[in-house]
């Protein structure tokens, strides 16, 4: 197989990335056969499944103009995967141009390809780390160069808390970033879950079981367990919703969304 140029070397490029398959969903095209063979199979058990992210990254950008409405012009994205257009940057700098974004992600290739699109944005960076490891965002410099943590951020973990196992504790996470966070921070949240899928929890556990295969395994979570992430933040109207029901720009616009659109769950709080 021959290796394009925006994959960067040490990297297998025969083993499926979740961050690739994301962008196949999503229609992109930094993605591989082997990516889309295994998005394809997961699409056998929900067919619905380039709805649902296309869903995800729409309550994204409905999220980011209502951080810019409320005065947050920061903004860290953790998992932000391979850019693609209406990105978090693209969003917010298209409304404030001193829109600062961080973007973080442990993926080499969404880490090259982020590097490649945000050259010569002085608001934008791209930082390779995890997740499960928040002391180092916290201390990474490009994160601590660009974002002053003494004021307002926006924390995106929007389509990451369910590759993250129980096993790896990722309420800590939330709650160490948390804290490293200044009050009227924002908490913006997606997150899998059984609930609202339109398939048999056994159809929807099919699909999950390709991301088990691929040792990237998706952690479905109930509505209250994906509540409990925002502990110690306010969640702002309507709550913690399926992700077409969270401020929909149109009343009644959500009536013709597609079935699959409601699998999971949405929500924006605030640290007090």
């Amino acid at each position: 197989m021959e290796r394009p140029a925006w994959a960067p070397q040490g990297i297998d490029i025969s083993v499926p990335s979740v961050s690739r398959m994301y962008d196949f969903y999503l229609g992109g095209s930094h993605n591989f056969e082997v990516d889309r063979e295994a998005a394809r199979k997961a699409m056998e058990f929900m067919p619905g499944l380039p709805k649902i992210m296309q869903a995800n990254r729409a309550f994204m950008r409905r999220a980011v103009r209502f951080a810019l409405d409320e005065g947050v012009t920061q903004f860290l994205d953790i998992g932000s995967g391979i850019p693609t257009f209406g990105n978090v940057h693209e969003v917010a700098q298209a409304l404030d141009p001193q829109a600062k974004v961080a973007y973080v992600d442990h993926d080499p290739v969404a880490v090259a390809h982020s590097q490649a699109v945000l050259e010569g944005n002085d608001r934008a960076v791209i930082a390779a780390a995890d997740l499960r490891r928040p002391e180092e965002i916290r201390d990474h410099p490009e994160v601590s160069k660009l974002l002053d943590l003494d004021r307002p951020v926006a924390l995106l973990l929007v389509a990451v808390l369910h590759f993250i196992e129980d096993a790896d504790d990722p309420q800590a996470a939330v709650a160490a970033l948390r804290d490293i966070l200044a009050p009227g921070s924002l908490l913006v949240v997606t997150h899998a879950s059984y609930e609202g899928v339109p398939v048999t929890r056994e159809e929807a556990g099919g699909a999950v079981g390709v991301y088990k295969d691929i040792r990237n395994p998706l952690v479905m979570r109930s509505g209250d367990q994906v509540g409990r992430f925002f502990d110690g933040y306010d969640l702002v109207e309507p709550g913690l919703v399926p992700m077409p029901l969270w401020r929909p720009e149109a009343s009644g616009a959500q009536e013709n969304e597609d079935p699959y659109a409601f699998a999971g769950f949405a929500g924006v709080g605030r640290k007090a």
